[in-house]
């Protein structure tokens, strides 16, 4: 996935089964953020500055919408802990990871091993991706802000 690429028109299933497609975003911008696991540090601190600058981003015209592998109860779980107000995609076979190439090797404890590489899609409002942040550029408690920084510069 780059820029100038569309997402993929099947997204998955979010926490309650229900199908999310790119098409129930057109005319709306989306932030497709791909995290590793529920309920961990760096994870919940990311989605907690997404909850909490939700509605800035509402306001610049952007939904939210997370992606994991974890499960549809993991994420209902993790949803109701932090009072998230958007929904996560639970990509338990790695399928839209694979898409968004957002699934490879990474270094873990200083061994490589396959798994979610953190990284965060800015798409307008056709479906297009117009900006990536890469897991190197992600500060998890300040995510949001690098987004509306992003937007607003």
């Amino acid at each position: 996935m780059k820029i100038g690429d569309k997402i993929p028109e099947f997204l998955g299933l979010d926490q309650n089964g229900q199908e999310i497609t790119a098409d129930q975003f057109r005319g709306r911008k989306l932030v497709l953020y791909v995290y590793p696991k529920d309920s961990t540090s760096g994870c919940t601190a990311e989605a907690c500055s997404l909850r909490d600058h939700a509605d800035e981003l509402a306001a610049k015209g952007y939904a939210i919408l997370g992606v994991s592998r974890d499960t549809a109860m993991s994420h209902r779980r993790f949803i109701e802990k932090y009072d998230l107000p958007f929904s996560l995609i639970a990509d338990t076979d790695t399928t839209l990871l694979q898409q968004l190439d957002a699934w490879g090797e990474k270094k873990m404890y200083g061994r490589m091993t396959m798994g979610t590489l953190r990284t965060t899609y800015l798409v307008n409002e056709d479906g297009i991706v117009t900006h990536i942040f890469t897991p190197r550029q992600i500060k998890t408690s300040e995510h949001a802000q690098q987004i509306l920084s992003l937007i607003e510069g």
